[in-house]
């Protein structure tokens, strides 16, 4: 055999140990990562105000629709519940009254979970349930429905001869919880 040519084979052989010996020699490690996701819940109200119309018939009810957007994770023996309430009652006095009673609403089409049913009253002393969510539920990606989820709330204000005429308001807080 050539001189040359077994020096070459040498040099490969001996590089060839080395990077066997080099990868004899590597080290690898492990790390644990964990996460704890607890339930969480989050809301945004679509339009930024809304306004009562009266369908034209004298003293018929003013009617408006508002569509809330919801995002929730529950625990598997948890829930959500979002509600509403009435900051305050109707301003300026003399008019549509929430402590009379006078605004409703009703909820249809939630994406996930359960609107409430029939008419509800809207209360500035308490909230009054819009949609509830049972355990082990979820929204957006991997979950059942779209991401956010909806629910739509057609409010219906009564009108009476007994108000005075002008523009009256009061501001609905929407909330959500989720265990």
């Amino acid at each position: 055999m050539n001189k040359s040519r077994t020096f070459r084979l040498l040099r490969l052989g001996m590089l060839l140990g080395c990077a066997t010996a080099a990868l004899a020699n590597s080290v690898t490690a492990t790390q644990t990562l964990s996460a704890n996701l607890g339930p969480i819940a989050k809301l945004s109200v679509v339009q930024p105000s809304v306004s009562l119309l009266n369908a034209g018939t004298i003293f018929a009810n003013f009617t408006g629709a508002v569509t809330v957007q919801y995002k929730v994770r529950t625990t598997p023996s948890g829930s959500s519940t979002m509600a509403v309430k009435a900051a305050s009652d109707f301003s300026p006095a003399n008019g549509p009254s929430i402590a009379n009673s006078d605004l409703t609403y009703t909820c249809s089409g939630a994406t996930l979970g359960s609107a409430c049913s029939g008419s509800q009253t809207v209360l500035t002393s308490a909230t009054t349930n819009v949609v509830t969510v049972g355990g082990g539920a979820c929204s957006g990606s991997g979950c059942a429905g779209p991401n956010p989820n909806s629910v739509s709330i057609s409010l219906t204000l009564v009108d009476s001869p007994a108000f005075k005429t002008g523009s009256y308001t009061t501001s609905l807080t929407f909330s959500i919880s989720a265990l």
